[in-house]
């Protein structure tokens, strides 16, 4: 394992760069500090806005914080990802069904008090017929009265018998759901909630900021708030190094620093290409120019169906507002004269109105460096896809 120099003991597994499931603490890049300061706020019972680009690697953190002695012992720790929400129903359902199927394998007492408790879908719980103990088996369409079964759920989660903590990822989600009054309710039930700390983690800064900042809203100055940056390049250089060579294979710094920077350091971006890279390179051979390319050529062939499904959804003018940004990589003054000439678009006020599309649709994402909003595509192999096919490719080379 490599921790800023510190070497240790290396779990068997054939490929380090982990890019799915909870990655091994052998496995985990830094993040020391990210990590000492989330778990200091949950044992202090400090509720955290996490904040960063989408697959910076929130989810990772989180994980790994979960797995830590320290909250591992004492607290009975959920994770709950509602991107794909689209409704307060779909938001209890989800969060139900991830506090029980978490607490199901603590045993039959905690799974009996969740049944004694949230009794609006208690009649709705299947059985195991080997076990006989209760499945989460229950239809969306069970959750009948949504704010009556959160109510339940919050009140169960005041009576476990261990501190919680709930992580709710990508909780921008909520302010599309058509129920006008979503935050407020969240907001009252977590207010008066003493037996449970709160993560809200989120990639859509400017969203988040407004819930959090806005002083009318009702999660404003609620929350600590831990900002997670991409990794540092050095850091991650010899992280790579490591690993690569604890497995008998070699590779060099300018490889690694071509492959952060094509990415802008985007964590899942680089932990993929040097997953492919890993598998492709003998033991006897190093990891060059020659083989990332063909590493990132089979994972762009891999998702060419999903990218072209994806894209046909798009009607003309985001489709070619994308595109420019594809193209620029990062993108500033998307509705300036120069802008819209150089990628031939329609004109200012159609490239705000696919902007706001993009955007809300999670295609595009931006930062914000001196007051300027640059702008990136949010899947960085969807960039160099549209690159591939729309426009004349990309190399890396010395």
């Amino acid at each position: 394992m490599y921790i800023r120099g510190i070497k240790c003991s290396i779990m068997k597994i054939k490929n380090p760069f982990v890019v799915s499931g909870a990655i091994p603490e052998q496995y985990f890049c830094d993040r020391v500090e990210e990590s000492k300061q989330l778990v200091a706020n949950i044992v202090n019972g400090r509720n955290t806005l996490l904040v960063s680009a989408r697959r910076v690697g929130k989810t990772g953190l989180i994980e790994h914080c979960f797995a830590k002695p320290e909250l591992r012992d004492d607290y009975y720790t959920f994770f709950v990802d509602i991107l794909q929400t689209s409704s307060l129903q779909e938001f209890v359902y989800l969060l139900g069904s991830k506090i029980f199927e978490t607490l199901r394998p603590r045993g039959r007492k905690v799974i009996d008090q969740f049944v004694q408790t949230v009794k609006s879908i208690s009649g709705e719980l299947g059985y195991d017929p080997l076990t006989g103990m209760p499945s989460f088996s229950i239809s969306l369409g069970a959750i009948r009265s949504p704010e009556y079964t959160l109510d339940e759920i919050f009140k169960y989660i005041e009576l476990a018998d261990k501190h919680c903590v709930i992580a709710i990822d990508e909780f921008q989600q909520i302010v599309r759901y058509p129920e006008k009054n979503v935050e407020a309710i969240l907001r009252t039930h977590i207010q008066h909630c003493s037996n449970a700390t709160f993560l809200f983690a989120g990639s859509e800064r400017h969203v988040l900021s407004e819930m959090f900042n806005s002083y009318s809203r009702p999660f404003y100055a609620s929350t600590s708030t831990l900002s997670l940056e991409v990794l540092d390049r050095d850091v991650y250089r010899e992280f790579v190094k490591y690993h690569f060579r604890e497995f008998q294979k070699e590779i060099d710094d300018e490889v690694v620093d071509a492959v952060y920077d094509l990415f802008d350091g985007n964590t899942y971006s680089m932990q993929r290409t040097f997953n492919q890279a890993f598998e492709a390179t003998n033991e006897t051979n190093k990891c060059d120019f020659s083989t990332v390319n063909e590493s990132i050529a089979a994972i762009l062939k891999d998702l060419d169906h999903s990218f072209r499904i994806r894209l046909s959804l798009l009607t003309p003018k985001p489709k070619q507002l994308l595109l420019a940004i594809a193209f620029e990589g990062n993108a500033q003054k998307l509705t300036s004269g120069a802008f819209v000439r150089r990628h031939r678009l329609n004109s200012s006020s159609s490239v705000q109105s696919a902007l706001k599309q993009l955007l809300s649709e999670d295609w595009v994402t931006y930062t914000i460096a001196d007051n300027v909003r640059i702008f990136r595509l949010t899947d960085e192999f969807l960039r160099l896809w549209l690159l591939c096919n729309y426009g004349e490719g990309f190399k890396l080379e010395k």
